[in-house]
């Protein structure tokens, strides 16, 4: 069988027809031969095999545990679990929700038509509103739609087949008595099987991949655990935790997604990324087959009657889906203002919105539980088995057609350009490397010349293109002129990548952040979206702020460290990236998007380029021995990658022995490279005691019963460590760094050795001045639960806090 499935995708471009449907097609047959027994012995093993499909029957198991958790895992696997974080608000409360106005709008549409039950009819509706996201996610790789957009609409129909599977069970349990029936009960049971089944997820994943990291040796090994991890998570979930093995797949996917990157080589997590591709196409290619072959065996006897029933559902299905994409998705497109949906995209969804694997074992599993009643058995068999069919027949081979007629086949006038461009330059390239071929193997000039009129012409015609795209705005040359640097960033950081400068993570947030800025490019004015998205990523986001929340609450500060850590690496690579690709293509590509569109962007780079270095500075100000370890590293790299060129120029001049040795001894240097150092913190109490000039002198004794009073706190750029007005519960002395007292009319500095903040405990009064840092700062907090106990035992200091507190009280009232 999957021999025939697979051989049906060639054939489906050939006869141009969508793959699904051409298998489908294949599966009706296949079970009408098998269900009709057709005669067919002359034929030998097509006769055995036909009639080994007649006593083959697929049950809802076997797509549950065989097909769906491959098909969960490839599609969350392709998934940034970092950005799905990011919109993990939307996501689910547009898959939650939305499933929930579906199952309701439908069942409710077929109690009324039909007189069933209403719980029946919610089932029904719950079944088919799980939609295929492996055919919407397809659809908007065609298109090439924002990366955000991708995830957010991948993210809802993930959990959209998830959710359907919990709502099932419960509405199941409804019906068949395992359940009391009270709403409140089933929300329980909702949000208990949902959630617990991420947890189990993400806890499973995160098991295996220490397994994973203990297995660098083995790739093989690596690669064929995460397939035993996709059925585990969902058995173990499913079967002894009784919670969503769907949501446990996806969790474990996500983990592997996120964490992978860090327990698998660079050419093992390409090699996994291939193998997942593989087995998801085997799963698709078999399960659609599956599909159609179950069609003859129950639509064989539909009546009228249960045809126009099929039509209410159909209508009622897809007048739930527009009205959550039209009406409650733009509630949610308010979070995020650059996940705008355009309503062609949104008639996308609504019609490519096909229903597949999950919605077909739901139904089977409802056929084959003797506890549902056999006109229930019917009524679900009958309507979701057509309605599978008509998404696969009718929505799945007019899609194209709509795509043509909402024009999203067609480029918009910047795509154009770039087209027209690159075809240009590849165009002349051909030229002249035809000449030099053909006066380098005597070639007569006649039959060169003859092939070069065709690519002369060609030439002349995209030049009459260009010449008249000459009217648009310089907007729109500025727009094409960034997403140029944008794919010259890329290509950049995969050049760093593939040399070894990066790890797989690193390149991954710095692949993100160019989609951010291609993302940016979408909204009306480019250079306005490129500064605002340039802008946001050198902000820190909440996982630092996570964070630095474990730092301050909790005293653990390997998460802050690792994030600081990273953030030196994606500057350092962003500004190589600047300076040696984007800056440097500038001048070429004056002469195509003009003078002043050059210009913008060259200020637009120079301005990012700075900040960039701003942010790096502050950095390298804190932390200036971690960042010479980061700078020998990057030699010591550079130094391979010179002697690895060096030995491949050899290459054609010594014995394919000798390279070997030599290639040898270079793999040896390479895996005797420290891997990236760890980010010291340098946040010990009793460090930062030492470096504070009020308690110079002081015994080690003293120091130390000093420091066991104050805890350390690290404070980032620009934030407000006091406010004026606030009540005060602590103060602060500066171990290192500088803060900013905001005073009128001049701000007053403060730095290494300093204090602030006594002034609220002393006096016991409001804060009197608003103290913002300005840099990474070292900070010693003493509370005021401590703060007598502290004065009592150093009298000294307490005469210095005083006495300083009178002059800034007295320095703010001159003011």
């Amino acid at each position: 069988m999957l021999g025939l499935a697979v051989l049906m995708y060639p054939a489906s471009h050939r006869l141009n027809i969508p793959y699904t449907v051409l298998l489908a097609t294949t599966g009706c047959l296949l079970g009408y031969s098998a269900e009709w027994g057709m005669d067919l012995q002359q034929l030998g093993v097509i006769h055995d095999f036909l009639a080994s499909l007649n006593s083959f029957s697929i049950s809802s198991d076997a797509v549950l545990f065989i097909f769906l958790p491959v098909l969960v895992f490839e599609a969350a696997l392709g998934i940034d679990a970092h950005r799905l974080i990011d919109d993990i608000a939307p996501i689910l409360s547009l898959a939650i929700i939305g499933l929930l106005i579906s199952a309701f709008m439908v069942g409710y549409s077929l109690h009324w038509v039909s007189g069933v039950s209403l719980i029946v009819c919610l089932l029904l509706g719950a079944i088919v509103s799980a939609t295929d996201p492996v055919a919407v996610m397809a659809i908007f790789k065609e298109l090439q739609a924002p990366k955000r957009l991708s995830v957010l609409v991948e993210g809802e129909s993930l959990f959209n087949d998830a959710t359907a599977i919990v709502l099932f069970v419960i509405l199941t349990a409804m019906l068949t008595g395992d359940s009391g029936g009270d709403i409140f009960s089933g929300i329980q049971s909702f949000l208990k099987v949902f959630l617990l089944g991420i947890l189990a997820g993400l806890a499973i994943g995160r098991v295996f991949c220490s397994v994973l990291s203990k297995m660098g040796k083995y790739p093989l090994v690596q690669i064929t655990l995460t397939l035993s991890l996709a059925y585990f998570s969902f058995i173990f979930a499913e079967h002894y935790l009784h919670v969503s093995g769907v949501m446990s797949v996806v969790g474990s996917a996500l983990v592997v997604g996120s964490f992978g990157h860090s327990t698998l080589s660079p050419e093992t997590w390409e090699k996994l990324h291939e193998t997942w591709d593989h087995f998801a196409f085997w799963a698709n290619s078999i399960i659609f087959i599956l599909v159609g072959m179950v069609v003859p065996k129950i639509m064989g006897s539909i009546t009228l009657n249960e045809g126009l029933l099929l039509a209410v559902l159909i209508l009622s299905a897809f007048g739930a889906r527009a009205l959550i994409l039209f009406v409650v998705l733009p509630l949610f497109e308010s979070w995020h203002s650059t996940a705008k949906i355009s309503k062609a995209y949104k008639g996308i969804m609504l019609w490519g919105g096909l229903r597949g694997a999950v919605s077909l074992a739901l139904a089977l599993s409802v056929m084959e539980n003797a506890a549902f009643a056999p006109e229930i058995q019917r009524f679900i068999g009958i309507l979701v088995t057509g309605f599978v069919l008509f998404t696969l027949l009718v929505n799945a081979t007019t899609v194209g057609s709509l795509l043509s007629l909402l024009g999203l086949d067609q480029l918009d006038p910047v795509d154009k350009i770039i087209r027209n461009r690159a075809l240009k330059h590849s165009l002349v390239k051909i030229q002249h490397s035809l000449k030099s071929k053909a006066q380098n193997h005597n070639i007569k000039p006649e039959l060169s010349d003859d092939i070069l009129r065709q690519y002369q012409e060609d030439e002349k015609e995209v030049d009459d293109l260009l010449s008249r795209s000459r009217e648009l705005s310089e907007n729109d040359w500025i727009r094409v002129g960034l997403f140029d640097l944008c794919n010259l960033e890329r290509a950049g950081y995969l050049k760093q990548f593939e040399e070894g400068f990066i790890s797989t993570y690193i390149i991954r947030r710095l692949l993100a952040q160019v989609e951010d800025l291609r993302d940016g490019l979408q909204t009306g004015n480019a250079r306005e979206g490129y500064q605002i998205f340039s802008a946001n990523i050198l902000k820190f986001n909440w996982r630092f702020y996570f964070a630095l929340a474990l730092h301050r609450k909790l005293g653990i500060s390997g998460k802050l460290s690792e994030y600081l850590a990273d953030r030196f690496e994606i500057l350092l690579s962003s500004q190589t990236v600047m300076k040696e690709n984007l800056l440097a293509a500038l001048p070429k590509m004056e002469p195509l998007i003009g003078k002043n569109s050059a210009d913008t962007l060259r200020s637009l780079v120079d301005f990012r380029l700075k900040k960039t270095e701003q942010a790096l500075h502050m950095l390298q100000l804190q932390y200036p021995d971690y960042f010479l370890m980061l700078q020998k590293r990057y030699l010591s790299h550079t130094a391979i990658r010179l002697q690895e060129g060096d030995y491949k120029q050899l290459g054609t001049v010594i014995s394919g022995e000798v390279f070997k040795s030599l290639e040898a001894d270079l793999q040896t240097r390479v895996r005797k490279m420290a891997p990236r150092p760890t980010l010291d913190l340098h946040l010990e109490p009793e460090n930062l005691v030492r470096r504070v000039s009020l308690f110079s002198g002081f015994s080690p004794d003293r120091l130390n019963h000093i420091s066991r009073l104050l805890q350390p706190m690290l404070a980032v750029p620009g934030e407000a460590i006091i406010k004026k007005g606030d009540i005060g519960h602590h103060m602060y002395f500066i171990s290192s760094g500088c803060v900013e007292v905001e005073l009128s009319p001049m701000p007053v500095h403060l730095g290494s050795g300093d204090f602030f903040g006594e002034i609220a405990l002393i006096k016991n009064s409001p804060r009197t001045f608003s103290v913002k840092a300005l840099g990474f700062c070292d900070l010693l907090v003493l509370s005021d639960s401590d703060f007598n106990l502290f004065l009592d035992d150093n009298p000294d200091i307490r005469q210095t806090l005083s006495e300083t507190a009178d002059k800034r009280i007295e320095m703010d009232g001159l003011n």
